[in-house]
Order: structure tokens, then C-alpha cells, then sequence
């Protein structure tokens, strides 16, 4: 007997939640002020209100340039405030979100990173208007004629393509280069596709809705027949980044002989790229812009763990932002007065940073949160991850985000509720938090064992 199974939908998957899945939004009213518990925050209202008045800053185009230090002890929502902006500017408004130590794992230099990573966070939006024929396939007919090299085979001297939409049906005769693109597509009668003019690029859209009854085993996705006529002018719209452009430049294609195809091959997986080209990709870029072809969207760098960077980062960090095309930085540090990296100086600088870059930004404080605040959040997470807590176990996990720290709160959730449900629970009580306390230790009370006891543990 054949075997059949179902594939399960994995795209409406709640259970795989990550520590800021949580995270909808700013949750600010129409006048920009902050409601008490909404989009996933909880609290922190003057912090959300100034990421507010910086995200309509960056819609208006006048950050560009600037940057914003979010500052505050470990556990008080920097990284969710940096992704909540993004939420808030939407999914055209490139984001890029590093740590301060990637910097100095990757295969070249720190400040090449750091440049790459800049030009990740700033968009490009590039209108054209094509010229294309679109429409339902109704006749797919190659033609064949003698093969001029001689031999018994043929080929395709050219391919007959009619297409229909509301308003008409036109016929085509098209290129045999044209056919193989048709036959990599997989196009069939019935398909609705568009041919580009000018360059002969043929897409699939997708099996046209007259054909929705048809009995087919593959998941087909149903597009209307076009309207219009067939041939008609289009306007797309492609969103690319700065770093794109970079890599298609740095990386040309190569020709089909021997020396270029090994070339290719011993190339290294990471290329530097220069400035010198990065300055051709900025003219260019320029160019564009002035003839109204595209228009540059400056993005978020989202830069955590600053205090990590060195001073030789923190150099090149103020020559990127004074830079022409520079996107909007977002920088994020739990540190207090510390030493910078990579100075033989004692001073001490605040958040990590040198005077000169913390001149530069704006600095948005975040504040610890109380206990009635840190409970709200628990019972968040608990409907998140699918789990009732009762009151005796919010109270004593609560109690450890005041003593602890929010996140070992947090962290306990997941392993009580396994015990819970092992112990035939429907709810998370007292007792599995307590177990879990016993189980799994906390930053304070490991570092009282390593204190007391003369071997490791």
C-alpha cells in the first residue's frame, strides 16, 4: 500500500517563542504618549516616549546621521525598545542588529565590519518602468526548423506564445533563448506569467483562478486573469541596501575560461571591500537619486553591548556618522563609568564610550522595574508560552525578579511548567517554582558556593 501522510502547517507554529517574541511595538497613543501595559511593554513610559519622538524623527528623514544611547542596567527592556522602533518603522525600513564582539570574530578587519554593517542599514528604493506583456497563457507552440550544423536533430527557431488578459489576446513570437527561461519557469497553458520587453525575462505568477476546480495534488497558487491589455508599461519597485550593491560590484562575474573559473574557486569565502569602491557605489547611488530613479531610506543600526567596541571602533564610528550616507545608530550599554577598550588610560569614560561620541547622541535611560510591574511581565510570558501560573507562584517569582534579576524569573517559567505538567498539573504552583530554584541556581547563590567552597564546586 503507498503511503500517504499529511504535511502539518508549521507556519502558524505559537510554541517557539525567543526572549522578545513578545515585543509588538512601542505601544504609544495617537498623541505619542505611553499606555501603562501595551505592545508588550510593560512600563519604562518616558524611555518609549523619546523612541517614539525618534521614530517620527527618522519617518520625517531628519535623523540621518545621528545616533541614541539607550542606557540602563541589565534586564530593563534596551534590546526590546531597539527592536520595538523597528516594529514601528515597518518591514521597508532596513534593521540591522550586531553585538559590540562580532566585530572582532569575523575573518577581516573590525572596521570593515563595522563600515559593512552601516551599509546593511541603509536602503535604497529604485522605481522602474518596464515595459511588459502579461496575461494568461492560452498557446505554447515551439517551432522547429533544421538544425544549421547539420545532423538529423532540429532546434527551436522560435516559440509562439499567446497571452489573454480582460481586455484582449495577443500573439507573440519570441526568442528560442526566451523558451528555455519558459521551460525553467515550468510554464504551462493556463499559467498567467509577464515577459519583460527590453530584457526578455520571463516570471511566473502564478495558475490562473479559471483553472481553481482542476484536481491537483501540488499546492497551486490562483491569480486573477490581468487586467488591461497585454502589452502595458509597469512600475516595479525593488528595495535593496548599500551592502548589496557592495557585493555585486566587489564580486563580478567571471568569464567561462579556465583562469577566471579557478579564480572564482580559490576566491575566500569573506571579501574586504575598499573604500575606493564603496565611494564609485556612492556616486553612482547619487546619481540615481538626482535623476529621481530612486530614493535612499536610511535604516537602524542597532548596535548592543557598545562598551565592548574599542577605541579604534569608537574612531571610525564618528567618521561613519559624520559621513554623507549614514543611517540612524541606536547604540545600547548596562555599563556605568568604566575604562574604554584598548586605552592604557585609567579615566574612566561613562557607558564605555569616549566624551567626544557621547557629545554625539541622544541618551535614553531605562529604569529597573517594581515588583507589581515584573509580575505583569511574568504572567505576558506565561500566556505566551501557553502556561497558568497560579498567584502564589507569580508572587514568588516576582519576588525573584526584585532579588535577582528579571531574567531568572523568566527563565524559571519553562522548566516549571514541564514539571507541572510531568506531575499531572494543569497550572504552575508554588511548589514547581521551588523545585526549579533548587534545581537550577542563580547568578548570587553559585557565586556564594564557588566563595565557600575550595575546589570548583
Amino acid at each position: 500500500m503507498v503511503q500517504i501522510s499529511e504535511v502539518k502547517d508549521v507556519q502558524g507554529r505559537e510554541s517557539r517563542t525567543a526572549a522578545h517574541t513578545h515585543i509588538k511595538g512601542l505601544g504609544l497613543d495617537e498623541h505619542g504618549i505611553a499606555k501603562k501595559v501595551e505592545g508588550g511593554f510593560v512600563g519604562q513610559a518616558d524611555a518609549r516616549e523619546a523612541c517614539g519622538i525618534t521614530v517620527d524623527l527618522i519617518k520625517y528623514k531628519k535623523m540621518s546621521g545621528k545616533a541614541i544611547l539607550l542606557a540602563g542596567a541589565p534586564g530593563t527592556g534596551k534590546t526590546a525598545l531597539a527592536l520595538a522602533i523597528s516594529q514601528e518603522l515597518g518591514p521597508k525600513v532596513p534593521f540591522c542588529p550586531i553585538v559590540g564582539s562580532e566585530l572582532f570574530s569575523a575573518e577581516i578587519k573590525k572596521t570593515s565590519v563595522l563600515m559593512e554593517n552601516f551599509r546593511r542599514a541603509i536602503g535604497l528604493r529604485i522605481k522602474e518602468t518596464k515595459e511588459v506583456y502579461e496575461g494568461e497563457v492560452i498557446e505554447l507552440t515551439p517551432e522547429e526548423a533544421e538544425n544549421p550544423l547539420g545532423g538529423y536533430g532540429k532546434t527551436i527557431s522560435h516559440v509562439i506564445v499567446g497571452l489573454k488578459t480582460a481586455k484582449g489576446t495577443k500573439n507573440l513570437r519570441l526568442d528560442p533563448s526566451i523558451y528555455e527561461s519558459i521551460q525553467k519557469e515550468r510554464i504551462s497553458v493556463g499559467d498567467v506569467i509577464y515577459i519583460e520587453a527590453n530584457t526578455g525575462a520571463v516570471k511566473r505568477v502564478g495558475r490562473s483562478d479559471a483553472y481553481a476546480t482542476e484536481f491537483d495534488l501540488e499546492a497551486e497558487e490562483y491569480v486573477p486573469l490581468p487586467k488591461g491589455e497585454v502589452h502595458k508599461k509597469k512600475e516595479i519597485v525593488q528595495d535593496v541596501t548599500l551592502h548589496d550593491l557592495d557585493v555585486a560590484n566587489a564580486r563580478p562575474q567571471g568569464g567561462q575560461d579556465v583562469l577566471s573559473m579557478m579564480g572564482q574557486l580559490l576566491k575566500p569565502r569573506k571579501t574586504e571591500i575598499t573604500d575606493k569602491l564603496r565611494s564609485e557605489v556612492n556616486k553612482v547611488v547619487s546619481k540615481y537619486i538626482d535623476q529621481g530613479v530612486a530614493e535612499l531610506v536610511p535604516g537602524v543600526l542597532f548596535i548592543d553591548e557598545v562598551n565592548m567596541l574599542d577605541i579604534e571602533c569608537f574612531t571610525y564610528l564618528n567618521r561613519a556618522l559624520e559621513s554623507s550616507i549614514a543611517p540612524i545608530v541606536v547604540l545600547a550599554s548596562n555599563r556605568g563609568m568604566t575604562s574604554i577598550r584598548g586605552t592604557d588610560d585609567e579615566t574612566k569614560a561613562p557607558h564605555g564610550c569616549p566624551r567626544d561620541l557621547i557629545d554625539r547622541l541622544l541618551i535614553v535611560k531605562t529604569l529597573p522595574y517594581n515588583q507589581e510591574e515584573i509580575k505583569t511581565i511574568i504572567n505576558k510570558r506565561a500566556s505566551l508560552e501557553g502556561l497558568s501560573v497560579s498567584q502564589e507562584a507569580l508572587d514568588s517569582l516576582s519576588v525573584h525578579g526584585i532579588n535577582v534579576s528579571l531574567r531568572y524569573a523568566l527563565q524559571l517559567l519553562a522548566p516549571a511548567g514541564i514539571l507541572s505538567k510531568t506531575a499531572g498539573r494543569t497550572e504552575v504552583t508554588n511548589e514547581d517554582v521551588q523545585e526549579c530554584e533548587v534545581l537550577f541556581l542563580d547568578s548570587r547563590r553559585s557565586i556564594k558556593i564557588l566563595e565557600e567552597s575550595k575546589g570548583y564546586l
